[in-house]
């Protein structure tokens, strides 16, 4: 692990403390821990939009229709 500064203003820092105490970790451990959660949304959200965007360029087709021909349905 690599030691860094990080500046936050007061009232973020007393949330930290608050949070990590009642977490019953350190400082340290929060915000490691916070950092990974919000890089792992920002990845979901990328593969999403990268989603998306695939979609928006060959919109899937509609292939229930094809289907419906073949299906056997049981005569009541």
């Amino acid at each position: 692990m690599e030691t860094i500064q990080l500046v936050l203003d007061s009232e973020l820092l007393q949330a930290a403390d608050r949070a990590a105490r009642l977490a019953k970790r350190n400082r340290s451990a929060l915000i490691r821990d916070a950092l990974r959660e919000h890089l792992r949304r920002l990845e979901i959200q990328a593969l999403e939009q990268r989603d998306r965007d695939g979609y928006a360029k060959a919109p899937p087709r509609d292939e229930a229709r094809v289907w419906e021909a073949e299906a056997a349905w049981p005569s009541e």
